[in-house]
């Protein structure tokens, strides 16, 4: 009998860490990051900080959706598609005979390890090509039944990542019309029904709303999540303080008034880096107070999504720094955001003896002591224990040396004169309290080593493409997205 219950503990526990890894589409703080077009590649000639095998991103628990762009082209030779991951995997690279569909089946091991990890692998269809349409709804269903057979839980002698089974489609429609994905996503639901594993449809329209190609579809079928592209336009990030600009409340009225699944869950789409995006770039900092205010306000909440991978990892690992700064701010539950005004309390002891919270000289001269009340943000210092530290990314009331790891120790300070830890200031009995404000100083780049990785030539190392499109609000838009 000990030894069953033994062995139904040991099962129980197995159960309990692979529910831990399944990916959860209903929480607020998941990170969706693109991969596949080497955007870095596009702006930078620096290979080392090129784009990596995908499995490279799946180290650690930063992100939890991969889209992987593009299947840029519905129908080419053969009558099948064509994809293109940049210096990964592309025409250039190797197709099935008879097609221009690109062979990526060595990627399989690098989907199922990512997999294995709890992170769900899409398929991004789309692009700035504008080849991505269909001409009718017929045409449509009999296309979605080539993406199940080729990506997803069907069977078929071509299949670009062989016997990895990808987790959904994501639809990036910037061209060629609205016709017919209304009915390729429903054939989609028609084929996972039932299956043994759960099958995600996401989209990423641009955020005047509403979306000039993905509009009608967004009403007609339901959608799991949407990745709205908060930047190239008017209603980018940079405007967030501007509320004739920035409409994150109007997606969210759409989430529970018109679409079709009212529990679907908006993204606030991000460039990764500067050199992302045309415009609408914000330092994490920003980013970060930006979306735990939103996710304040707005239930439908669901998450940051960054374009892309590869700009990421060069701007001081920036999805870690989103990641971290969505589960700190209340890993998963609405919170209140952290403000960048925040106040701090010098106590007067029944001594007389004033304990200041900034030493007078030495290496932790004008350095506040760590409060746990105060969001700190990458590379931010404060004096604890007698020591002084620098915050590896967004922290709030991680103890400085503690587990969670978002501090490094700088050492001891030289000078200890007039320097209290939060815990001997909270102990001390007051008798007169003196508030006064300071800003948060703005989030620096965290550090991140990139690896080197072998780089063939990449169809997707030219200038962005930008066009226009006409939206209701007129206003002029831009893909983020680099043509092949």
């Amino acid at each position: 009998m000990t030894l069953l219950k033994r062995l139904g503990l040991a099962v129980s526990s197995s159960l309990l860490a692979l529910q831990a890894l399944a990916f959860d589409n209903s929480r607020n703080d998941n990170v969706a990051v693109y991969w596949g077009q080497n955007s870095y590649g596009a702006t930078h000639s620096d290979s080392a900080n090129w784009q990596k095998t995908l499995s490279t991103y799946c180290q650690d628990n930063a992100i939890d959706a991969i889209p992987l762009a593009f299947m840029n082209v519905f129908f080419s030779t053969g009558g099948l598609p064509e994809v293109n991951f940049a210096n990964i995997c592309s025409a250039n690279t190797g197709v099935f005979p008879g097609t221009s569909l690109a062979n990526c089946q060595f990627m399989a091991a690098d989907i199922k390890a990512c997999q294995a990890k709890g992170k769900i692998i899409t398929l991004s269809l789309g692009g700035a090509t504008g080849a991505a349409s269909f001409t009718s709804d017929a045409q449509a269903q009999a296309f979605a039944d080539t993406i199940w057979n080729l990506f997803l839980g069907g069977s078929s002698s071509t299949r670009p990542f062989g016997d990895a089974v990808l987790d959904g489609v994501d639809l990036d429609i910037e061209g060629g019309g609205s016709t017919g994905f209304a009915a390729f996503v429903t054939r989609i639901r028609s084929h996972a029904a039932g299956a043994s594993k759960p099958y995600y449809v996401t989209a990423a329209p641009q955020c005047p709303f509403p979306d000039a190609y993905l509009g009608s579809t967004l009403n007609a079928v339901g959608f799991d999540a949407v990745y709205v592209q908060f930047y190239n336009n008017f209603c980018g990030l940079t405007n967030f303080n501007n509320p004739n600009a920035w409409n994150f409340a109007q997606w969210d009225t759409w989430a529970k008034t018109q679409s079709p699944n009212r529990n679907v869950k908006i993204y606030i789409g991000a460039p990764a880096s500067s050199t992302a995006a045309g415009s609408g770039y914000v330092d994490i900092n920003t980013l970060s107070n930006i979306a735990l205010t939103t996710r304040s306000q707005y239930s439908s909440f669901g998450g940051v999504m960054l374009w892309d991978a590869s700009q990421a990892v060069a701007n001081g690992r920036f999805d870690l720094a989103i990641k971290n700064a969505l589960s700190k701010g209340g890993s998963g539950g609405t919170t209140t955001p952290p403000s960048t005004t925040h106040t701090t309390t010098t106590t007067t002891t029944t001594t007389s003896h004033t304990t200041t919270t900034t030493p007078a000289s030495g290496s932790c001269a004008g350095v506040a002591a760590w409060q746990s009340n105060i969001a700190y943000t990458a590379g931010q210092q404060v004096v604890y224990n007698g020591h002084l530290w620098s915050a590896k990314w967004w922290s709030q009331a991680d103890v400085p040396g503690g587990s969670a790891g978002d501090w490094t120790d700088l050492g001891a300070c030289t000078s200890l004169a007039h320097v209290a830890t939060v815990a001997q200031v909270q102990s001390a009995k007051s008798t007169s309290k003196v508030s006064s404000s300071k800003v948060a100083s703005t989030a620096s780049k965290a550090s991140a080593a990139a690896s080197s990785a072998k780089v063939v030539e990449s169809a997707a190392a030219s200038i962005p493409a930008k066009r226009s499109k006409t939206t209701t609000e007129s206003a002029r838009s831009f893909s983020r997205f680099f043509r092949f």
